[in-house]
Order: C-alpha cells, then structure tokens, then sequence
C-alpha cells in the first residue's frame, strides 16, 4: 500500500468533523482575539481623554494568543499598532505562534 491508510467511510467521517471542530474553535479563538486587541486599543485612546475607560490586562490578551489566537491578534496589532513596543508582545506573541506551529506538527506527526 505504500504507506497508504485505507479508511473506511465512518472514519473519514469522523476525521472530517473533528477537523471541522477544530477550525471553529480557532476561528472563534482568533475572532476574540481580534475583538480583544481592538477593544484594548480604543480603551487606550479614550483612556488619553478620560479615566474612565479600564483597559484589557496584558495577561488575557496572552491568554487569547495562547489558546490559539496568536496569529490573529499579531496581525490586528500590526494593522491597528498596539503594543508594537512592548517586548512581551513584539517578542512573545511570535515565540507562541512558533511554539504553536511545533506543537501542530507533532501532534499531527503522532496522532493523524
């Protein structure tokens, strides 16, 4: 065969549906991602005005990046410049996309 894997209907079935879970789960993921970081930048600009506005802590915007929103929530902060000068962000949020990717392969090298 090859290497080759023959799979029977309800596997791939099934292969299908827990891929399309999980593209749910990262799109929402990234979707808040993307809310929080924007959210955190007009805080920001409303908070130079007034003190009422309380901002997003670093620690859940983190958080987001963590759980699977990383690639999104970089690319909003390029777009919008939030936090480009903050080393957690400018030096972190690359560190987890790339400790993302390496968990990404051997999980895809293990278990698929």
């Amino acid at each position: 065969m090859c290497g080759f894997v023959k799979l029977d209907k309800p596997a791939i079935i099934l292969y299908n549906r827990k891929m399309m879970y999980l593209l749910l789960y990262l799109a929402g993921v990234s979707l808040l991602a993307v809310v929080l970081t924007v959210v955190d930048k007009q805080r920001a600009a409303s908070r130079r005005k007034t003190q009422r506005a309380r901002r997003i802590p670093e620690r859940t915007l983190l958080l987001a990046a963590a759980l699977g929103g990383s690639i999104a929530m970089w690319l909003t902060m390029c777009i919008i410049r939030h936090k480009t000068r903050h080393a957690k962000f400018t030096l972190g949020l690359p560190a987890i996309i790339v400790l993302q990717a390496v968990a990404a392969i051997l999980v895809w090298r293990v278990f698929i």
